[in-house]
């Protein structure tokens, strides 16, 4: 454990944990859009920032990506980390001006909001998705491609894998503005364009999981397949 302080109190937080995750066991509102506890820190969004102090001088800091050093010094809502936050919103709402859930989070921060149209769903490269198929699946089905010095590509983009991808839906799940798209009816589930048969339950008949998505996981455990085939709500 390493002592913190964070806007004032005293905190014992786990080594290598981060100043979001103590701030939100503190009950402290921090806004993000490209976190998940589950999820390695990321920090696209920019909106999780607050002050360190570093060398006796304070400076503005992504709380999702600093980790909790002994000593450190947390200041949450400051007049900087206030404009450094509604800065990063105007800017996302800048590049994607229709989309609700940017619309809604920078109204929250403070932005002038000017009408927009609503436009169709835009992926705000928050690098959710890839990370949960890659971290939590396992089946790196999603890239993110940046763009940059030597990349050849003028816009950042998620690219998706339909040989690799199992149907699970954990990208759809972790979507913050619901760009991913699932939709399941009947004995098919239809995800990035790509339509996967789903499984029956052997006891009651209920349509319940992708058949690809059960093979990945008995090829992954050994579990046969016979085992595999009864929902959650019949074992």
């Amino acid at each position: 454990m390493v002592n913190i302080k964070i806007d004032g109190r005293d905190v014992k937080a786990k080594k290598g944990s981060t100043i979001l995750e103590n701030a939100k066991n503190l009950k402290i509102e921090i806004p993000t859009l490209c976190y998940h506890q589950e999820l390695s820190p990321f920090g696209a969004c920019r909106l999780c920032m607050v002050e360190v102090k570093e060398n006796g001088k304070w400076k503005i800091a992504a709380s999702c990506t600093t980790p909790a050093e002994e000593g450190l010094e947390v200041r949450t809502n400051t007049e900087s980390v206030k404009q450094s936050r509604k800065f990063a919103a105007a800017m996302l709402n800048y590049k994607y001006p229709g989309d609700k859930v940017i619309r809604e989070m920078a109204a929250k921060l403070g932005v002038s909001l000017e009408k927009a149209p609503v436009t169709p769903k835009q992926c705000i490269l928050c690098g959710l998705c890839v990370r949960a198929c890659q971290e939590i699946v396992d089946v790196n089905a999603l890239k993110f491609r940046d763009r940059g010095v030597n990349r050849n590509q003028e816009e950042a983009s998620v690219e998706f894998d339909p040989a690799a991808c199992i149907g699970c839906g954990s990208c759809a799940y972790v979507c913050p503005n619901a760009y991913v798209e699932m939709e399941t009816t009947g004995d098919k589930r239809t995800i990035w364009n790509k339509v996967f048969k789903m499984a029956s339950c052997s006891v009651c008949g209920r349509h319940f999981a992708p058949v690809e998505q059960l093979e990945y996981i008995s090829r992954k455990t050994g579990v046969p397949m016979s085992k595999l085939l009864v929902c959650v709500s019949c074992r």
